[in-house]
């Protein structure tokens, strides 16, 4: 069976905090070497994790333009990639349209739309994990909150003030950084405890 039976009941204070990634290991992309770094580690990769984030829209009828932000994980880093910054576009759209490269990730729904509209990127071979654990019978999606506590029996600790904030400032600060690279790297360590607890699946 391949899902993840956790109740909000179970997502207490006295699970230990999942660790996440440290900066060391999270690249904001910028520049001709962190791109070319960005793409040998992206490109030698079979799975990946994958989000996006951007800017909160607060009025009635207001269209949001991101995404503003993607971040793209392997295992033991992960990448930022600024909409804005033109020079990372090529390497997106060769790693969101590969056929052969997973992408791993929650609420990917959105993520289509989003950057077919913003960037005509058509998104290939994504796997969304939030439909995949829930299993039959379930309503609705399992959040990444819920399948760390499920898998690794830690607390996933998002901060609600970060998930909101200006995600197409040209300037993301530490709390930005991390609360992004960890969206996309938790998904690719859940997608490999998931693949090993159920095999055949």
């Amino acid at each position: 069976m391949s899902a993840v039976e956790v109740s909000r009941t179970d997502l207490t204070d006295d699970l230990p905090l999942y660790p996440g990634l440290d900066l060391d290991r999270i690249t904001l992309v910028e520049g001709g070497a962190a791109l070319a770094a960005a793409g040998g580690a992206l490109r030698a990769a079979e799975v990946i994790g994958f989000d996006s984030e951007s800017k909160p829209t607060f009025r009635k009828g207001e269209e949001s333009t991101g995404p503003h932000l993607i971040q793209l994980a392997t295992d033991d880093h992960a990448w930022l990639f600024q909409v804005a910054n033109a020079e990372v576009h090529p390497l997106l759209r060769e790693i969101l349209e590969s056929p052969t490269l997973l992408k791993v990730g929650f609420g990917l729904g959105n993520d289509r739309s989003a950057l077919k509209r913003r960037l005509d990127i058509v998104p290939r071979n994504l796997l969304d994990l939030g439909e995949k654990l829930r299993g039959p019978g379930h309503r609705g999606t399992v959040g990444a909150k819920v399948a760390v506590a499920h898998f690794f029996g830690q607390r996933f600790q998002k901060s609600k003030k970060t998930g909101t904030s200006n995600w197409a400032t040209r300037r993301l600060d530490e709390r930005q950084l991390r609360y992004a690279a960890n969206d996309a790297h938790v998904a690719l360590r859940l997608y490999q405890a998931w693949r090993a607890a159920h095999p055949d699946a």
